[in-house]
């Protein structure tokens, strides 16, 4: 049977016709059933996320009505480990919750548990597989939280991105996947990795499910999403990155492009100004100069308890960002941003890859962020709608990216645009 989504569930526990703890008992039951083969969570406690379904019955109302969600294992919990993937950070509990966490309770909903991530959100994976094909990865760093909604265990979770830690998943494990405009949601109770950059980001099976999530962290009514927007004018964008993009996912683009504007979106080519053609660099010295720095204790005070990977890639990189290469960096991403927010004045909406490919075959790495880390440094709006599958049957998605705080109106438009996919 189809698991329920969470507005469905809303719906369906107003009217009394299911409550939160057979919700959660339906959940408990499909992670006992796969998650030996999908190993989306690092922390469950069934008898915890129960005793929380029969409160949030017993309390009623609240926005999101005793509904699960999955929380990515960065972000803190008070009655749960949140372990980094980490062997510094095993079993410790931390002493209060992540703001988001707490506007979630706020809203009546259920902690389910904490989702698997890479190591301190960064490359190093963790054991989750990608629900369609356990040979597979599920994507990086928010993997657990893209597993657990694409197989039907959660119908919400949290994820974080930092270069394209929530689309990328959420792409390749064919779930929806929102990175709100930066700064909008608040980031409390998150280990962070890069401040200028770090977002936390939502997954769900829905675009209205997006909205319902978003409503709770923000504490705020629910955006409503209108599907009679009107024809959205759309700027199909491959970005300088576009030779990373593989053949199926350079024939999606162009494919939905010419259906959209088919179904009567205007529809044309835009690209950046030529002095932003290197602006992934730019990313990557911002990310080195502050992750490095961001993680000084434990590289210096547990550098045994690092990984090879870690130490050896991103934060040898990292020490290796100049002072000044990473203020003109900084510089430099301010008129990006400028320039990105011009982009649209003449469009509503940007088409752009949200990865690749298909999810790459293997476990020992999560896939390229390429397509992802441009849009996380612009601070746009992004959110990845499931699109097809590739060669090998997995899925495949596009990005939709929206002017900075225009979250809602990019809500309304990606639902126009799911409506037109087919």
């Amino acid at each position: 049977m189809k698991p329920l989504s969470a507005v469905e569930a809303v719906a369906a526990i107003e009217a009394g016709t299911l409550t939160s703890e057979k919700l959660v008992r339906d959940c408990l039951d499909r992670i006992a059933e796969r998650d030996d083969v999908v190993k989306a969570w690092a922390h469950l406690d069934p008898d915890q996320a129960i005793a929380q379904a029969r409160a949030a019955d017993a309390a009623g109302g609240g926005l999101l009505r005793g509904v699960p969600v999955g929380v990515k294992d960065i972000i803190d919990t008070y009655d749960m480990p949140t372990g980094h993937n980490s062997p510094i950070f095993e079993g410790k509990v931390p002493f209060g919750d992540a703001a988001c966490v707490a506007l979630c309770r706020t809203a009546n909903a259920v902690i389910m548990g904490k989702t698997v991530t890479t190591e301190f959100a960064n490359r190093h994976p963790g054991p989750t597989t990608n629900p369609h094909n356990p040979a597979h990865t599920p994507g990086g760093s928010s993997s657990g939280s893209a597993a657990a909604v694409a197989d039907g265990h959660v119908p919400l979770a949290f994820g974080t991105q930092t270069g394209g830690s929530v689309i990328r998943p959420a792409a390749y494990c064919g779930v929806v996947g929102y990175k709100p405009t930066f700064g909008d949601f608040n980031r409390v109770g998150i280990k962070m990795q890069c401040h200028s950059v770090d977002t936390l980001g939502l997954m769900a099976r829905t675009l209205d499910d997006i909205a319902l999530f978003r409503a709770a962290v923000l504490k705020l009514p629910p955006v409503h999403i209108d599907r009679d927007i009107g024809r959205p004018r759309i700027g199909v964008c491959r970005s300088p990155v576009w030779d990373k993009a593989e053949p199926e996912t350079k024939a999606l683009i162009d494919n939905t492009a010419t259906l959209l504007s088919d179904k009567g979106a205007s529809v044309v080519d835009v690209s950046f100004a030529p002095q932003f053609a290197d602006i992934i660099e730019d990313h990557a010295a911002i990310t080195g100069f502050e992750s490095v720095r961001n993680y000084a204790d434990e590289r210096l005070r547990n550098p045994d308890k690092v990984s090879d990977e870690l130490m050896n890639g991103p934060m040898k990189r990292g020490l290796a960002v100049s002072f000044e290469r990473y203020v003109a960096a900084q510089r430099k991403t301010t008129a990006f941003k400028a320039h990105i927010d011009s982009l649209f004045d003449k469009v509503d909406l940007l088409l752009t890859p949200s990865a690749p490919g298909e999810a790459p075959k293997g476990l020992e790495a999560t896939g390229d962020p390429v397509f992802n880390s441009i849009w996380t440094l612009a601070g746009t709006p992004c959110v990845t709608l499931p699109a097809g599958t590739g060669p090998n049957g997995l899925p495949l998605g596009v990005q939709l990216v929206g002017l900075r705080h225009d979250d809602d109106r990019v809500l309304s438009l990606a639902a126009w645009v799911a409506a037109h996919l087919n």
